[in-house]
């Protein structure tokens, strides 16, 4: 099964996007940096996600996201599916962080459940059946409206298609945007670039310490 090795974030500074994400949600790990001036503007066509455990981690990731910079875009909030709210990144990065619990059953923590990168696509249905070609297995599939793939504990993230109109209204922006995604995905099937102009880098092997 081909899996998701490594994300990086195409950035104008790495040292201050460095900070910004350390500071707001502690994923400074978990996610490559690279300098970056190639034009974008708009919406950049992902989304990232941080799954957490109730409102309260919720609350607390929100607040550190924008004392640290970050714009909000969607305050936190209840809703049929849970609790949750949407910042953008000083990089220009989208942000939601959400949890389907409705009430608190302990105190806030810095823990994150999960890290999910959403792919805005224009045809759900042709996208899937281009990762799942390449090697990617599909974990959970609603039609043309949203697909989940499949990713091993080694993955820093996991990967989902949603229609492009659909997650730029959830995020609450417009759809249009134009230039580069300002990402870049590592992966173990190889380099390509899928139809809506993500591109894929092949993962590098981890290296043989020296004997």
């Amino acid at each position: 099964m081909a899996t998701i090795a490594s994300l990086t974030l195409d950035v104008a500074d790495t040292a201050a996007a460095h900070r910004f994400y350390a500071t707001a949600f502690g994923v400074e790990k978990r996610i490559g940096l690279r300098a970056s001036d190639e034009a974008t503007s708009g919406f950049r066509g992902f989304s990232l996600a941080l799954t957490v455990s109730g409102p309260a981690t919720v609350d607390g990731f929100m607040t550190a996201a924008v004392d640290a910079g970050a714009t909000e875009l969607r305050p936190a909030e209840k809703s049929l599916w849970g609790y949750g709210g949407v910042v953008q990144a000083p990089d220009g990065a989208i942000w939601r962080i959400a949890t389907s619990a409705k009430k608190d059953t302990g105190p806030a923590t810095r823990d994150i459940d999960e890290m999910v990168l959403l792919l805005g696509v224009e045809d759900v249905k042709a996208s899937k059946r281009f990762y799942v070609e390449r090697g990617l297995a599909v974990g959970k599939s609603f039609g043309g409206k949203y697909v989940e793939f499949a990713a091993d504990a080694s993955s820093p993230v996991k990967l989902a298609l949603y229609k492009r109109r659909g997650l730029a209204k959830q995020v609450g922006v417009s759809p249009d945007g134009t230039g580069s995604h300002r990402i870049v995905l590592g992966g173990t099937a190889g380099a390509f670039t899928d139809p809506d102009g993500f591109v894929w880098e092949a993962a590098v092997p981890a290296q043989a310490p020296a004997r």
